[in-house]
């Protein structure tokens, strides 16, 4: 651990905020000119596919590299991925070759670049700050994400309107360099423990052989496992209140456009100021109570947002509803990276990556056609609920406990 580490910390994150806004500015074009372009919610449907599906599957496999290769080098590697598929399309449009296909092959290919650097950074940071100020660097990522997340569609939207598309692929090639050169040359990192080699005659299966020890591993650390499902749980339940409420507001207070912009605004600003909260609180002495006042108010918001007469009131909820999610993610987060052995630190995260990016699109794809069936108030009160009846087994949970206050394996 490097003495200087605020300041490691402090490059480190700007590095990968540089990176990310270039990645958002890209992510929001892609979809707005298919969106504008075809007018079909089949082409929309596959841009979203292509935007989760590759991360899914490429996750445990990045797991087994993160954990065996220098993750300083697979996060810029990857970062240097999706810039060159950037550079690529933008080249391609020049070139008078403005094809959708291409497009979704982009947003595929920078699909697999983000399922290798999530879990890589993951991995990255307990190496570089003390365990003490985990929740707070998380939380400090958290606001600066949120941040991005909110500036980054009314930037975009600017963008589209005042020059090319091939322009926004430029800036985020720009945007990766910086952030490269930033991670490359001025973060430093200290020597990462490695999984064990595999033995003579076995190379050719030690990738599966990886994977099998870091699966081993969640199922042996019990508290793992839990954390795993709860997450998937409480993602899958709370796809609704997520992206069903532009639907909701439609039908309940009315079809104009700064009604969806505004939820979207409050929420990103909510979701900014949950995660400031958390990187200066640091959240109660036990994680596991932090995550399961999180899980209450967020399903508990959840269900209000169903009974909510007035588009003031639906409002406030929504932001304090995003206030309330990092209460959830930067515990999450720190809890696994303060209790996983570093060798398997990867692997573990990449699982943890894998579940997240899927189970959200996952619940879409039950309560999307419910929501055409029976009414999204409902529909909101009831996934509520369930969320905040997790808290139960969250809070109640002896080994999830002793985990929430454990100290770091060496």
């Amino acid at each position: 651990m490097t003495a200087n580490w605020k300041k490691n910390t402090a490059l480190f994150l700007t590095g990968q905020a540089l990176s990310l806004f270039g990645t958002m500015i890209v992510q929001y074009a892609i979809a707005w000119h298919i969106t504008l372009t075809t007018k079909s919610g089949s082409m929309i449907t596959l841009f979203t596919f292509a935007g989760f599906l590759p991360m899914f599957f490429v996750s445990p496999f990045a797991g087994v590299w993160v954990d065996r290769f220098n993750r300083k080098y697979i996060i810029n590697i990857a970062d240097g991925a999706i810039a060159l598929v950037s550079l690529l399309a933008a080249v391609s449009i020049m070139a008078g070759i403005d094809s959708i296909g291409i497009l979704l092959l982009c947003a595929a290919i920078r699909s697999l670049g983000q399922g290798v650097q999530m879990p890589a950074v993951g991995a990255f940071i307990p190496g570089i700050v003390p365990q003490e100020h985990l929740t707070k660097a998380n939380g400090i990522q958290s606001s600066m994400q949120s941040f991005i997340t909110l500036a980054a569609p009314a930037i975009s939207g600017a963008l589209m309107a005042a020059a090319p598309l091939e322009m926004l692929f430029f800036l985020d090639v720009v945007t990766a360099l910086i952030g490269i050169a930033i991670v490359l040359f001025f973060v430093k990192a200290p020597e990462q423990e490695k999984p064990a080699p595999a033995a003579a005659g076995q190379k050719n299966t030690a990738y599966f052989h990886d994977l099998k020890e870091g699966m081993i591993y969640i199922k042996k650390h019990g508290y793992v496992l839990r954390m795993i499902v709860i997450s998937a749980v409480f993602l899958f339940f709370f796809s609704p209140a997520a992206l069903l409420t532009p639907l909701q507001v439609t039908r309940n207070f009315g079809s104009e456009v700064w009604r969806l912009s505004a939820i979207e605004i409050t929420f990103s600003l909510g979701m900014m100021a949950g995660g400031i909260l958390i990187g200066l609180w640091g959240g109660f002495k036990n994680r596991i109570h932090t995550m399961g006042l999180a899980c209450a108010l967020c399903g508990l918001l959840a269900a209000a947002l169903g009974i909510a007469p007035y588009f003031p009131l639906y409002l406030a909820l929504m932001a304090v509803l995003g206030l309330s999610f990092p209460l959830w993610n930067a515990p999450a987060m720190v809890l696994l990276q303060t209790t996983v052995e570093s060798a398997f630190m990867g692997r573990v995260l990449s699982v943890f990556t894998m579940v997240s990016s899927i189970m959200m699109p996952l619940g879409m794809v039950v309560f999307g056609p419910v929501a055409d069936r029976i009414s999204i108030n409902t529909l909101l009160a009831g996934t509520g609920i369930i969320v905040a009846l997790l808290t139960i087994p969250l809070v109640s949970s002896r080994t999830l406990r002793e985990a929430g206050k454990i100290q770091p394996r060496t």
